[in-house]
Order: structure tokens, then sequence, then C-alpha cells
């Protein structure tokens, strides 16, 4: 009785040992959490972008671009703007987001070069018409509101779904949502 006893107790100290970890997370917190996108908006299919701002600009799309870093709380709590602008937009305009790692300290090289629009801080959101000029180009939390408003000067067409949805409500503490302004 007493080996097995011995075994259960080293059973389960070994059982306790194996767990994993409990993951730490936090939306309001500069640190790295992984894919912004997948963890705080639900959707890790935004990054990396189908194609790059060059290619988008040639084939005349509408394009929003947007400038984040993984590892910041206003990249983290914005996210879930960008998620909604890819269900309104998705099929309309190219929704591109880039992380601003690779852009620092580089001069741009022309209007196919993200870095040509980048002003150094993030979020940034920069709407570009089909003949490859910018309508809208803001750093900070931009309203959805703004970007669906030059989406809709661009593209001549709505946002498909409900424009209304415009106010930010946090679910728990990782994850937020859009919903109908009250």
């Amino acid at each position: 009785m007493p080996g097995r006893l011995a075994r259960l107790l080293l059973s389960l100290l070994l059982a306790l040992t194996l767990l994993p970890a409990a993951a730490f997370a936090a939306r309001d917190t500069n640190s790295y959490d992984g894919n912004i996108y997948a963890l705080y908006a639900g959707n890790g299919s935004l990054v990396p972008p189908r194609s790059t701002l060059a290619q988008a600009l040639e084939e005349h799309r509408p394009v929003v671009l947007g400038f984040f870093l993984d590892d910041s709380a206003a990249s983290k709590q914005y996210a879930v703007v960008f998620n909604e602008l890819q269900r309104l937009w998705g099929r309309t305009a190219e929704l591109i987001l880039l992380p601003t790692d690779p852009l620092q300290n580089r001069p741009g090289q022309g209007a196919g070069d993200p870095a040509t629009y980048w002003h150094g801080e993030i979020p940034q959101v920069v709407v570009f018409n089909t003949a490859g000029t910018p309508v809208l180009d803001q750093t900070g939390p931009v309203s959805i509101d703004a970007i669906n408003a030059a989406l809709t000067e661009v593209t001549g067409l709505k946002p498909q779904g409900d424009v209304k949805l415009s106010l930010n409500r946090e679910v728990n503490e990782l994850n937020s949502e859009i919903v109908p302004a009250r």
C-alpha cells in the first residue's frame, strides 16, 4: 500500500509540473503577446496582408493602409477597428496592415512603399483612392466613421453592413467589439 501511495503522489506531482504555464496577456500594456489581431480582435487573417501596397496601387484598388506594433497598447486596443473594417469593406477595399518595425529609420522609396506614408506614430491609418492618392491620413485612434466616410468617398459605395457600429465595447479583459451607437 505505501508503494501505491508513493506512485500516486509521484504521478500527481508529475502531472502538476507538466501543466502548461498560465498565459498573461493584457490589452493595456506595451508587452508582446503575439498576433494582436488573433488575440484581441479575434481575427488572425488580417496579417500578413494579401497583397503589397505597390500591387494594390498598381491595380487601382482602394486601399486602407494601417500601421501597428504587436507590442503597443494603442495598437492592441485599436485592432478591433481593423477587424470591423474587414467586415464592412473586405470585398471592396484592400486592407493592408503592417508592423512598423521594418520601417524604422528607413526612407520611403516612392508611392508603392509604405515607409513613404508612415509618420512614426501608431496606430496610423491611410486611405488611398483608386488613383493612389491618400484621401485620409491620420494617426492615433482614428474614428471608424471617418474611415467609412473616406472609403465611401473613394468607392462611391456604402459599407457592406451596419455602419452605425461605431462604439467600442469591452467584452472581457482581452477582447472588445464594435457595437451599435446609442
